[in-house]
């Protein structure tokens, strides 16, 4: 019966829980702008790596290449989307 267990979904989950919580001590405490997006960055990297690796089963596969080559396209599309808003909205160009 263990093997029919998640323990892993389960340690992602109370991980990714834990995460939050980290996340949620830089509104409930009076942290400086710096030190807020450093923890806020830090622990949503982190917790988009955990939902790549453990709930969409991005290293269980043989074919790690295309995986790695979708995330590294998506990355690319996401900082081409933000930087273009950016350029446009704030920077006035």
């Amino acid at each position: 019966m263990s093997e029919l267990f998640p323990r892993k979904q389960v340690a992602g989950f109370v991980f990714s829980l834990v995460l939050t919580a980290i996340a949620l001590t830089v509104y409930f405490f009076d942290l400086s702008f710096a030190a807020g997006m450093t923890i806020l960055l830090v622990t949503a990297f982190v917790q988009a790596a955990v939902q790549l690796i453990v709930f969409m089963h991005a290293g269980e596969t043989k074919d790690k290449g295309s995986i790695l080559t979708n995330i590294y396209y998506a990355f690319a599309i996401a900082l081409v989307t933000i930087f273009g808003t950016l350029l446009i909205l704030i920077w006035d160009m």
